[in-house]
């Protein structure tokens, strides 16, 4: 079974687009044969959150982690409980495409690391700001980003390495290194570019919206 897990803290706004394409991606996959379950992770949500997921007919589990890898961890492990041979990470404010499911199977690797896209920027973020950004992002095959919005991982190399690490930012990159160092096969590609938010009032501390905020800073 594939497991797509999606950490969700106060998203409401943004939770029902990422539903719609994670169900685009679900339905060419179980076309394909393959069984899927979507679990968004409601994280300390005191807003819509969960109304969205249950619009969609998505499982849910509410933690009280207060962190993204905390909650990444338990939605993992409810999943491998359920069956999961394949687990999908991405993220509440961001977009897979159609074949972001068949594509990181195809890939015939234990990890695999994709890239990501942001297709609306806010009409007040200067076009240095997208210049900057830009020429400093390697969206290609063979590139060396991390993201939890793009990230897919066979269950036995996830629990070979003991799995996502309870920390508040960074354990996309913090569990890609503990598969580097076990010896993982991993694939770095671009073929199935994720669409991220260009926000940068991010959820989680030092991840892609502060990332976005300090090259803002440099433009200003």
């Amino acid at each position: 079974m594939i497991a797509v897990v999606i950490p969700a803290h106060n998203e409401a706004r943004r939770l029902g687009r990422c539903l719609k394409a994670v169900a685009a991606a679900v339905a060419l996959a179980e076309q394909a044969g393959h069984q899927v379950e979507v679990l968004v992770v409601l994280d300390r949500c005191v807003d819509g959150s969960a109304a969205v997921a249950r619009r969609f007919g998505i499982q849910t589990l509410a933690v009280e982690a207060g962190s993204v890898g905390m909650a990444r961890r338990l939605g993992a492990a409810l999943m491998l409980e359920q069956g999961a041979s394949w687990l999908a990470c991405t993220d509440a404010d961001s977009q897979v495409p159609p074949h972001w499911l068949l594509s990181q199977l195809a890939c015939t690797a234990e990890v695999v690391c994709g890239t990501v896209h942001i297709e609306r920027w806010q009409p007040w973020q200067r076009a240095a700001l997208r210049k900057l950004y830009r020429s400093g992002y390697q969206a290609c095959e063979g590139h060396r980003h991390v993201h939890g919005a793009n990230l897919g991982v066979c269950a036995r190399a996830y629990e070979r390495v003991g799995g996502f690490q309870p920390l508040p930012a960074h354990e996309d990159v913090q569990l890609v290194r503990d598969l580097e160092a076990s010896g993982a096969q991993i694939v770095w590609t671009a073929r199935h570019s994720v669409a991220t938010s260009s926000r940068v009032d991010s959820r989680a501390r030092e991840g892609f919206g502060d990332f976005l905020a300090d090259l803002q800073a440099q433009v200003l």
